[in-house]
Parts: structure tokens; sequence; C-alpha cells
């Protein structure tokens, strides 16, 4: 209840904050500090809010439905309290928590600076009002008792010693399927027990605890980063706005510039840490898959990027006096970054998404569908509409002829480049939502040419002056640059083996993107240190995209099995499969493989469980890091031993679009079909199936099958389909949320073939990783230039 009075009472104050500073932005007196006196006490309910739930998580207060649906006792402290952001509610609460806070360093800074703070805190404050009403009573609120609605809780939630009085046995209910006994818990349910002199938090004493994805370190750091990011892309957005209510154009670049550096790093590191998650823990097999949420995260950061340098080339030209230039595209980039978080809002929490991302929240009822669309075409009809509004003056004022040979336009060009790669990730990520998908190879195949453009002009614009460049200068200025890049990039055709043409033209860029911005920041070392944030920020993104390529391009992966005891060979390795060993007090084995190297030894120990929270099978990877590669483990299966009746044939691993033969049959796996109902199930425990959709064909024609994964009353199966005429069956041994799956190819003679497994097998898939320390250490040169370049622009802005 008190967090539901904190909640309403922060809205109620954001509304008169708004109003407050609207009437000082007209130039009402004794306004603006209501105003501030509104903001902070906002903040203040919302930090209240914020602090009783995670008081009630600590406490384990299963009173509250949030609470219950994703927390227990036996979670460690840091994992039970990122339990906080885990579900939708409280997602929602960490964005408004970081959005408050945000606001006030804010605050204090625009309160610096003219007239600034009332039209840029009116926005901004609008912004967090909006995410109060998501978490207010009538929606996603994280304070909603369990009783408010029906609700079945399994018995084995409950104190069992309750479970003989005779005044429950009307509120129990059992499945016949299953043998499994639920509780309906009912406000009439709660008059009973009280009248009855039982306390719920006696009743009910066990939560359902946390998704076994989400059981690891990173998910107490990524979510966090990435919501604060989410919350400071909204500043650039109330700059740009409060620069239209003026219509003044000048002095907003230098006041946003800081704010939009700083987002942007904070952004691009929370992506990235949720990359290295996926490669190092949730055994995906790489840290950047596509996937749509992924995706719908990392297009406001590219835009975000864009807007950096379409800024510094307006601050630039205001030199000589007036507005400077791209007025009108700094304007709509700020927006449209904003405008990106609240798709990919949209996009992760409408379950628009259920059926084609890992990451994709359940369906979070009509009403929140309905309030999220509106949130999206609020701020849209808002920032576009105040464009349009502004456009004829923008015209008037903001057109110029560009040298071919200058910095601003080379510089607007790469924005360009980084904005068409933006709307190809847009476009197949939105694909879904009109019930078509595209593959990994579309992104693949179009950004490729991009990040060769890219690569190119980031070193090619920094040979070049502002205004104009005679070309003998620019020559002259990058013998260094050239014969270096030309140097490093034959050394890596001739003894790395970089043969394909694009890839060479890849390696050709991001060499030259390294050498120029290497010469440039030596120079710049010896004098003005604090300029040399750009030239790190562009050697960081190079050295990136070179771990980028030598890990994708040239990664090798291969299924093997390994019988306990023998040695086997992969990649120039020698494996031995030791044994595995109980861990985390028996609930989780580590599987230890003796690796070896031409001598050098390492255990490595990948671990498969039974989750209690889903009863499905989790895998975790394993990794042998060394500074040139990675040797990546990830298990696929385990066979203790014991003869069993199975399906002999083929047990092969297949991803999304590839197409595998067998005996005379070319299979495809096309897609996954998951059904919008199915994630909320998921995330529940409940029933649902996964399909696996295939095409075969035998060359005259093409035929469809789905091999199913299905939960059933607890209890994890899979499927087969068959073809009879093709004398074919298709069962599926797992498949993961990179979207690959295992599947074993028989034919209907083969099926009921009994198989003796004479020793302990382990199914693994073993990949090597060459250069992968390239992609973590370009991130990290990046966040480095990020802030050397966001202290300084935060020191001119005060100019």
């Amino acid at each position: 209840m008190f967090g539901n009075i904190a909640i309403t009472a922060g809205l109620i104050f954001s509304m008169f904050t708004i109003i407050m500073y609207y009437f000082s932005f007209k130039g009402y007196n004794n306004t603006l500090k209501y105003a501030r006196l509104g903001y902070h006490s906002m903040t203040i309910f919302v930090i209240i809010a914020s602090a009783l739930l995670m008081h009630a998580i600590l406490t384990h207060q299963y009173e509250y439905k949030y609470v219950f649906n994703y927390s227990n006792a036996e979670l460690p402290t840091g994992l039970l309290m990122s339990t906080f952001y885990a579900g939708q509610e409280g997602s929602f609460m960490l964005w408004l928590l970081f959005t408050s806070i945000v606001g006030l360093v804010l605050l204090e800074y625009t309160s610096k600076r003219e007239d600034l703070e009332p039209r840029v805190m009116m926005i901004f404050t609008l912004a967090a009002a909006f995410l109060l009403l998501m978490v207010s009573p009538m929606l996603k609120n994280p304070f909603s008792f369990i009783w408010a609605d029906p609700t079945f809780v399994e018995i084995k939630h409950l104190n069992q010693s309750f479970l003989s009085m005779s005044f429950l046995q009307n509120f129990i209910f059992q499945d016949p399927g299953s043998g499994q006994s639920f509780v309906r818990l009912s406000p009439e349910f709660m008059g009973t027990l009280s009248a009855n002199g039982i306390a719920f938090e006696d009743f009910l004493i066990k939560g359902k605890g946390l998704n076994p994805l989400l059981q690891n370190f990173w998910m107490q750091i990524h979510p966090p980063i990435l919501f604060v990011g989410f919350s400071m892309a909204t500043v650039p957005f109330a700059f740009a706005f409060a620069a239209l209510l003026k219509n003044e154009y000048r002095d907003w670049v230098k006041q946003a510039l800081p704010w939009v550096l700083s987002g942007t790093m904070v952004l691009g590191l929370a992506i990235m840490l949720g990359g290295y998650w996926a490669y190092g823990v949730l055994g995906w097999g790489g840290y950047w898959g596509w996937d749509p949420v992924e995706n719908s995260s990392l297009v406001p950061w590219i835009v975000g990027v864009a807007s950096v340098h379409t800024l510094l080339i307006q601050k630039k030209t205001q030199a000589k006096g007036g507005t400077g230039r791209f007025g009108k595209t700094n304007l709509i980039l700020a927006i449209m970054t904003y405008l990106l978080v609240l798709y990919s809002t949209f996009l992760t929490r409408s379950g628009i998404l259920g059926d084609a991302s890992v990451h994709s929240f359940a369906e979070p009822g009509m009403l929140v569908y309905w309030l999220l669309i509106l949130f999206v075409g609020f701020f849209t009809l808002l920032g576009i509409g105040g464009i349009i509004y502004r456009w004829k003056y923008l015209e008037m004022h903001f057109n110029y002829e560009e040298d071919l040979l200058s910095r601003e336009l080379a510089l607007f060009t790469g924005a360009i480049a980084l904005i068409a790669s933006a709307l190809i990730i847009t476009v197949g990520t939105s694909a879904p939502i009109f019930g078509t998908s595209v593959e990994i190879s579309f992104y693949n195949e179009l950004n490729l040419p991009i990040a060769i453009i890219i690569g190119v002009l980031n070193g090619f614009s920094l040979l070049l002056k502002w205004k104009q460049t005679k070309g003998e200068s620019i020559l002259k200025n990058s013998k260094f640059a050239i014969i270096s890049t030309l140097t490093a990039t034959l050394l890596m055709i001739v003894l790395g083996g970089l043969y394909d043409f694009m890839l060479i033209l890849l390696a050709l860029s991001v060499n030259f993107t390294i050498f120029v911005n290497a010469e440039i920041a030596y120079k710049i070392w010896k004098g003005k240190k604090n300029y040399i944030g750009a030239y790190i920020a562009h050697i960081g993104f190079a050295v990136f995209l070179l771990g980028a390529l030598a890990s994708g391009s040239f990664a090798k992966d291969e299924q093997l099995d390994l019988a306990k005891g023998e040695s086997a060979e992969v990649f120039g390795h020698s494996l031995t499969f030791l044994g595995y060993t109980p861990i985390e007090n028996g609930t989780k084995y580590a599987f230890n493989i003796e690796v070896d190297k031409n001598g050098s030894k390492n255990i490595v120990s990948p671990v498969m469980y039974i989750a209690e929270f889903n009863n499905s099978l989790m895998r975790e990877p394993d990794i042998w890091n060394r500074l040139t590669d990675d040797f990546y483990i990830s298990p696929v299966g385990y066979e203790d031993g014991s003869s069993r009746s199975s399906d002999a044939g083929q047990s092969i691993m297949m991803r999304k679009g590839e197409t595998k033969q067998f005996n005379g049959l070319s299979i495809t796996f096309d897609s996954f079909n998951f059904p919008p109902e199915a994630m909320a199930a998921m995330q529940s425990g409940g029933d649902f199936y996964i399909g696996a959709k295939m095409t075969v064909s035998d060359g005259n024609r093409t035929v469809n099958l789905e091999p199913k994964l299905q939960n059933k009353n607890g209890q994890r199966s899979f499927v087969p389909d068959m073809i009879d005429d093709m004398n074919l069956k298709v069962n599926l041994e797992n498949l993961d949320a990179s979207g690959n799956v295992q599947v074993i190819f028989s034919t209907l003679d083969e099926t009921t073939k009994t198989v003796l497994a004479p020793k302990e097998v382990l199914t693994i898939e073993a990949s090597i990783k060459p250069f992968i320390n390239l992609v973590w250490a370009g991130v990290l040169i990046v966040v480095l230039g990020f802030s050397i370049a966001a202290v300084r622009r935060t020191k001119e802005s005060r100019a």
C-alpha cells in the first residue's frame, strides 16, 4: 500500500513540476522555485517506492505478486537484489529511478546556464511522468497483491503444515494429468485465512525464483547500466525540444554535447556487457546474434554516435558567428535517439516479438500495450511535430554548400553511413511485426560495406581541414598511414590467410583508421592532452572491428563425442573427458575436460544441470582464455553409460537457415514456431511447446515438418515428426537461445534399435575464437575515449 502511495504521489508531483516549469518558461514570477521543489519531491517519492520494493524483495514478502514471481530465499544476496528488475514492472521501476536521478544532475547542470532549465526540465519531467504512469496502480504495478486477481499457486510454495486444515480444502485443486495440487488465492481465500488466524507470510513461504538464464553475476551489472543509458538518452531529446521552443539553435549544441557523449558511451558499454554475458556465460557461442531485442538497443546507440559527429560540425562552424551547419540534422538525430529507445521498449515489452526473440518479455496486457503505443506516439508527435512546426525557419537558416574536400562533408557522410546501418537494422528488427523475419546474413551482408565506408571516412576526415583542403596536402599528411596500412593488411593476407575480397577491404579501412588516429594522437599528446579523446575512441572502434573480423571470419567449430578417459583431437588440441563433479551443493555438474595443446594443459569445465524453475536442461560453457584466441567448449549432452532404447541415426547441430544432407534428402531448419503464450508459460513454469520448422526436399518435392519441445505438467519431452514416404524421422535433442537446434535424423526402420553406450560420453561443441580479446579491448578503449571527450566538452559548455 505504501509503495502505491509513493508512486501516486510521485505522479502528482511530476504533473505539478511540468506545470510550474511551463509557467516559468512563460515568464511567471516565483514559479521556478516551486518547479524545483516539485521535481525534488517527485524524485524522493520515486526513491521511497524503489526502496520499499527492494525491502519487500530482501525480506521475502511474497504477498506481492512481483516478489513471488521472480525471487525466493535461496538466491544469494546479489542475485536477490537483481530480481528488482527481472520482470516488466521492476524494469520500468528501475528505468524510472535512474531517470529521476539523472534529472537531479540535469537540473543542477541547466540551472547554471541562463534560461535553459525551464525548457529542458519541463520535457524531461514529462518523460519521467510517463514512466510513473507505467508503474502506477492501474498498470504494471510492482506492488500488486498476489490475491488481487485469482491466482493458482502450486502447493510446493506453501507451508505444508497448514494444508491438512479443513477450511483450506475448498480452495485446493488438483490437475488430473500431472497429479499436481494448487491453491487458489483470491480475496475470498484471504478472508478465510485471516478468519482462522493465519498470517499470509506464514502460509506462502517460497517464491518461484529467478529464471536460471539470469542467475549470473552479469545480471547484476548489465541491466542497470543499460537503463542508465536509456535514461540519459532522454536528455538530448529535451535539449533539442528546448531549442525548438525558444527557436534558438546555437547554444544548445555545446550544452547537449557532453550529455550525448556520456549517454552514448554508457549505452554502448551496456550493450557490449550484454554481449560478453551471452558469450562467456549463456553459451550462445558468440557475443552478437542479431536478436531483434539486441538490435533495438543497438540502433539508438548508432544514431547517437552519428549525432556526436554532426553536433561537432555545427559547433565548429559556429566559430565565425551564426548557428553553424547541419542544425536540422542535429535536431532530428537528438530526437530520434530517444524515440528509438522508446521503440526498443515497445518491441521488448509489448510481447510483439514473443516468437522472434529470446529476450522479449511476455505479453503485458492490452491496456499496457496501448499505453506503450501512446508513449511512443506522444513523444514522436512532440519531437517530429516540433521540427515540422519550425521547418520553414530552419530551412531559411540551415542551408549550406559544402566543399568536396572538407572535414564537414566527410564527417556528415560518415554520419549518413551510420544512419543507413541503423535503418537496415531497424527494418530487419521490425520484420516480425509484419509476420516475417530476416536471416543473420541480411545484417552481415548489408552492414559490411557500410563498415568499410565508415573505416575509410574515419581516417580520411581527419586528414581534411575544416571548410576546404588542398589535394596535395592530403597526400603529404597521409604517407605514413597509407604505407603502414598497406603493410599491415599485406601481413594479414600472407600470415593470416585473409583472402575474401570484402574482408580485405574491411581490413584496409580498419588499419587506415588505426594508423591515422594513432599518428594524430601521438602529436596531440605532446600538447593538448584533453583533445585526445576522439582519437582514442576511433582507435578503439577500429580495434573492435579487427576483433570482429578475426573472430567472426576465422572461427572454427566442431561437435564431437568424448568418451570418458579417451582422447579426441580437434583443431590441434587433445581433449580428454575426465568425468563430472557436483558443484553448488549438488545442484549443478561440472564436466571436466583436460585440454592439451603442444604440452600446455588446462582443465575446462562446462556445466549442465536441470533447473527446478522450469524443469529444463541448462548449459553453461567454459573457456580457455588465451592471448591470441579463446578455446570455447559448450556442452551439448551427456550419456552415463547405461543401456537405453533410443533413436539411432545422425545427431547434428543446425543453425537457422542451414541445410543438411541425410539419406539423399536436403533438410533445412527454417525458423522456430514460438507461440505468443509460450514466453509467459516459460517464465511461470507452465505448459508450453516450441516447434522447429523444417523443410525437406528429395529433389522432386518439398515437405514441411515440425519436431517439437514441449513442457507439460512440469515434464520436458521432445515430440518427433516424420515423413513416411521419405523414410525420415526427425527428433529434437535440444534448442538454445542463440537460435540453434540439436536434432537427430534417422530412418524409420532405425528408430527402434537398442543402443548400448559402453562408456560415459559427453557431447560438446568445441570452438576456436581467434583474437576475440580485441573485441573486449576495443570496447574498453572506446569507453576511455568517450570519457575523455565528455570531460572536455563539459568544461567547454560552461563557456
